[in-house]
């Protein structure tokens, strides 16, 4: 299979027992990485460190530690680290999710059987405590044709689990300062030039979810962030007025509920509930 490289940006707000889970299921891949770069967006903690000490001993040479002096944000984080990776090819890791031992095979293999796709992804299981307690699975369009009318409304493609080709993100303009929404306006890009994705309909990874995560999507602030990707898409002809005073419409109200509603609408409303355990499938 073609070779890749996994991309990650840790910051001094992580917990070090999740970076060292997260880390852990990247070096148990069935189809190992021989470039695993971590950004570490400004100073970090003695834990994380010493978590990061760990693991290069274990990864060798295969992981390449790249440091910010300051803080830059995911944005500017990834779009460093995206310069340093070896390989067309990067699945990009979240610091304290945890991905299946057969994800990067499976975006691998469709790659390879597909070389016209620029971006895969897949389901993502959301989870509190530990990965055997899935409460929400965040399902995607598998299709093109799919995909494109779901990113009028909402986000297409599962960050935290994609693989893509460097170049075709950086022909775009990789990821720009957009506040929670990095991922998402780079995807539209990327779809307005025409480049085509896949979203395997079987889980990839497990997300780690909660409360705090909910809260992270609401208030003004979150709101002003969405409208501004919701003006863009209008303004570019991507979606309607109607679509775009709709979208206005539910963001306004998502964004200024309290919390504990917020919650539930992304847990019942957007979301399919799991009534099976995360756990069993490694």
């Amino acid at each position: 299979m073609s070779p890749y490289s996994v991309l990650m940006s840790v910051y001094h707000k992580e917990k070090p027992e999740y970076l060292r889970e997260s880390m852990q299921s990247i070096y148990g891949q069935t189809v190992p990485t021989d470039d695993f770069v971590l950004v570490c967006d400004g100073p970090l903690t003695k834990e994380l460190d010493t978590v990061i000490a760990e693991m290069q001993a274990k990864f060798g040479k295969r992981l390449r530690v790249c440091r910010l002096l300051e803080n830059q944000g995911l944005g500017r984080a990834l779009n460093f680290g995206m310069k340093m990776c070896r390989h067309e090819l990067i699945a990009r890791m979240d610091s304290d999710d945890i991905s299946r031992s057969d994800r990067c095979e499976r975006q691998l293999q469709l790659f390879e059987s597909h070389p016209e796709y620029s971006l895969i992804s897949g389901i993502v299981e959301e989870f509190t405590g530990t990965k055997e307690h899935v409460y929400a699975r965040r399902i995607v369009p598998e299709h093109q044709r799919e995909i494109l009318a779901f990113a009028k409304k909402r986000n297409p493609f599962n960050h935290p689990c994609i693989m893509y080709k460097k170049s075709h993100v950086e022909a775009a303009g990789g990821y720009q300062d957009f506040f929670l929404l990095e991922d998402y306006y780079l995807w539209i890009r990327m779809l307005q030039q025409g480049l085509q994705g896949c979203n395997i309909q079987e889980p990839l990874l497990w997300m780690r979810a909660g409360s705090d995560m909910y809260k992270r999507r609401g208030g003004w602030k979150y709101f002003l962030s969405q409208r501004h990707l919701l003006q863009y898409m209008h303004r570019t002809g991507f979606i309607s007025g109607r679509q775009y005073l709709l979208g206005v419409f539910v963001r306004l109200g998502a964004s200024m509920a309290p919390d504990s509603l917020r919650s539930l609408l992304f847990s019942k409303a957007l979301r399919t509930m799991s009534k099976n355990s995360g756990g069993g499938n490694n």
